[in-house]
């Protein structure tokens, strides 16, 4: 899959890293990560604009995400559950609908750049709950420009090194991932340990 998608890029330019992007924010399994830093690396090289493709990229990564919402806002379930058998794990959709309560625009804005893998669920289930359209796509157009632009910035900045950067970033994706993983159960085994006797039992 990786080669014919980075093939589209040689062949297409732009165009093909729109489509890519949209594709990949609806929650068909691309290498979009992947393909924004060889397209950084083009740019470096001239083939491609670094401007026109942050811009591609940001605006394919956003219809793609306003798809999503849009299917779990106004889709009904029928719909959504085809997305998320497409997707490939249904299960995945009850989990992200409690987070996306709890924490709101946290959860759009981390999805799009650190931890990109959930950003179709967020997208789907921000629709489900009802979450304010305005904020989503605040939080979203944020989200997907810093993306963009640090992808693209580390493709730019080591074209020699493409296929190593991607592979690093990758592992420092779910380092982080972790890091904010056990920083949130400490911080709530901590609040429930200093709690008041009576607090800690209605926890």
């Amino acid at each position: 899959m990786s080669e014919q998608v980075l093939a589209a890029l040689a062949l297409y330019g732009e165009p093909a890293l729109f489509l890519v992007a949209t594709l990949a924010s609806v929650g068909i399994p691309l290498p979009v990560m992947l393909l924004l830093i060889v397209a950084g690396s083009l740019a470096a090289q001239g083939t491609l604009n670094f401007g026109i493709a942050v811009a591609a990229a940001v605006v394919g990564s956003v219809a793609g995400d306003q798809i999503g919402y849009a299917i779990g806002r106004w889709g009904g379930r029928r719909l959504t559950g085809w997305l998320t058998r497409l997707m490939g794990d249904a299960k995945r959709l009850e989990e992200m609908d409690n987070r996306i309560r709890r924490w709101g625009a946290a959860s759009i804005f981390f999805s799009r750049w650190l931890v990109t893998p959930l950003g179709p669920w967020v997208n789907l289930t921000s629709g489900l709950a009802g979450y304010s359209w305005l904020q989503f796509t605040l939080w979203d157009v944020l989200g997907e420009a810093l993306f963009a632009v640090l992808y693209l910035g580390f493709g730019l900045a080591f074209s020699d090194r493409v296929q190593a950067i991607e592979s690093v970033l990758g592992d420092l994706t779910w380092a982080l991932v972790g890091v904010l993983a056990a920083a949130v159960i400490g911080w709530k085994l901590f609040a429930k340990k200093t709690a008041p006797p009576s607090a800690a039992r209605s926890v």
